[in-house]
C-alpha cells in the first residue's frame, strides 16, 4: 500500500513587487505595480495597488491616467530569477523532493518530514514561510494537501487567510471542494469550464461525483487524472527534474519605438541568448524557432521554421532567426518589441546523430556555449553581450564583447 502523500505548493506573494521591495524597502506599504516595459502593461501588483482597483494586464499608459497615485516600475527579470533561485535553494534544503513549477511557485513533498522537524504539517508550513521571509524578505502563501491539484487549490485559498497557510487534510477536503468553483481547479482552464458547467458541473465536488467512464469519454484521460487528484490520490508525483514548458518565448518592449534594423537585431540576439540559457539549464535542445515582431499599433508579425538539427546554441539559432527577422521586417513600420520563440524540445542526451553534421564544429559550439554560461555565472549577467552590429561575422562580434 502506498504511503499517503502530503504535498505543499509554495507561491510567492506578488513576487515581482516583493523583489522590488527587497531592493528598496521604502516601497513597503505603498501601491506598487511592476510593468513589462515603458510601453508595456501591468504584470504584478501589490495588495495596495489591487485595492485601488488596478487590473492585471492593463496597458501602462492607461494605468497612469486612471491611477496616478501608484508607483510603476519596469521589470528586472534577471534579479527576479536570482531571488527565485535563492528561494528554491531554501526549499531544497528543507525537503529532498522539490519541483520548481515556475519562477514564483514550487511543489514540495513534505511526506515524512514531520518526524524529522518534530512539527505537524501546519507548523512545518509556518517554519518554511518564516525561513523564506527571514532569508529573502519575500512573503509566500502555502497550501498543503494530499495531491498536487489539491495543494494548488489550497494555495489559492491560503491567500485569503491571515496566516497565508491553508491545510486541506482528509477531513476538510470535502468542504474545500464544495466551496471551489470548477474554474478554480488547476488544469480545467477557461476553455473547459463552460463545457463542464453545461453538464451541471459547477463545483469541484460536482466534478468528482461524475462517473469515470462518462468523464473519460467526454473529456479524456487528463481530466480523469484531475478527478483522482481531487480525491486525494497523488497521480502526478512531485519530481526533482526540470520540466520544460511546451515552448519558451523571450521578449521585451523597447524603451522607444524603433524601425532601426540593427537595433532590432541586437535586441533579438539578447533574447536568443536568454532563451538558450533556459534550454541548456534543462539539458534540452529545440528543433523549431520563431521570431515575433510587434508593431507600435500592436499588430504582430510572426514566422517560424524547423531547424536542420536540434540545438541550444545561440549562434546556430541566430543564423536562422536573423533570416526570419529580415523576412517579416519592414523599414516603414515602427516596432515596440521583438522576441524569439523556441519549440519542439528534446533531451540533449537523446539527440539523434546527424551524419551530415560537422562533429568538430558541433563540439566547439557546445564548449563555447558552456563557457558563456560559466562567465555569466562567475562575473554576472551581461559580462558577455550577444549582439549584431552590422558585421558579417556576427559570431566574432559576439565574442569580442566578452
Amino acid at each position: 500500500m502506498n504511503k499517503q502523500k502530503y504535498i505543499a505548493l509554495i507561491d510567492c506573494d506578488s513576487f515581482f513587487v516583493s523583489c522590488e521591495r527587497r531592493k528598496n524597502p521604502d516601497l513597503n506599504n505603498l501601491a506598487v505595480c511592476v510593468t513589462s516595459g515603458e510601453k508595456g502593461c501591468i504584470i504584478s501588483r501589490s495588495k495596495e495597488a489591487k485595492s485601488l482597483g488596478i487590473p492585471m494586464g492593463i496597458p501602462l499608459f492607461m494605468a497612469k491616467e486612471k491611477f496616478s497615485d501608484c508607483i510603476y516600475i519596469n521589470a528586472d527579470h534577471f534579479s527576479y530569477c536570482e531571488i527565485s533561485n535563492e528561494i528554491m535553494s531554501i526549499l531544497k534544503e528543507i525537503s529532498p523532493t522539490v519541483e520548481v513549477y515556475s519562477i514564483d511557485e514550487a511543489f514540495v513533498d513534505l511526506t515524512g518530514l514531520c518526524k524529522l522537524y518534530k512539527k505537524n504539517y501546519y507548523d512545518l508550513a509556518k517554519y518554511i514561510k518564516e525561513t523564506i521571509f527571514e532569508r529573502t524578505n519575500v512573503p509566500v502563501s502555502i497550501g498543503i494537501s494530499r495531491s498536487k491539484v489539491l495543494a494548488k487549490l489550497a494555495s489559492d485559498k491560503s491567500k485569503n487567510t491571515d496566516s497565508h497557510i491553508f491545510l486541506a487534510g482528509k477531513a476538510s477536503v470535502k468542504k474545500l471542494l464544495l466551496n471551489s468553483e470548477i474554474g478554480e481547479v488547476w488544469g480545467i482552464g477557461r476553455r473547459l469550464e463552460p463545457k463542464l458547467r453545461g453538464y451541471g458541473i459547477k463545483t469541484a465536488y460536482d466534478f468528482i461525483a461524475k462517473d469515470d467512464i462518462w468523464l473519460k469519454s467526454k473529456f479524456g484521460i487528463n481530466l480523469l487524472e484531475i478527478k483522482y487528484e481531487l480525491l486525494g490520490e497523488s497521480v502526478n508525483k512531485v519530481s526533482n527534474g526540470i520540466k520544460l514548458p511546451k515552448s519558451i518565448m523571450d521578449t521585451k518592449s523597447f524603451r522607444e519605438f524603433s524601425n532601426d534594423i540593427n537595433f532590432i537585431k541586437n535586441e533579438l540576439m539578447i533574447h536568443i541568448h536568454s532563451a538558450c540559457k533556459k534550454l541548456r539549464r534543462a539539458d534540452s535542445k529545440c528543433k523549431t524557432i520563431g521570431v515575433i515582431l510587434k508593431a507600435k499599433d500592436f499588430k504582430v508579425y510572426f514566422d517560424k521554421i524547423n531547424l536542420e538539427y536540434e540545438t541550444n546554441f545561440e549562434f546556430e539559432i541566430s543564423e536562422s532567426a536573423l533570416l526570419l527577422l529580415e523576412k517579416i521586417y519592414s523599414p516603414n513600420i515602427l516596432y515596440r518589441s521583438v522576441g524569439i520563440l523556441l519549440e519542439n524540445f528534446n533531451s540533449a542526451a537523446s539527440e539523434q546523430i546527424n551524419l551530415f553534421l560537422d562533429a568538430e564544429r558541433k563540439l566547439k559550439n557546445e564548449k563555447l556555449a558552456k563557457s558563456l554560461d560559466k562567465l555569466e555565472q562567475k562575473f554576472g549577467r551581461n559580462i558577455v553581450k550577444p549582439g549584431f552590429t552590422g558585421h558579417v561575422d556576427y559570431k566574432q562580434d559576439f565574442i569580442s564583447k566578452s
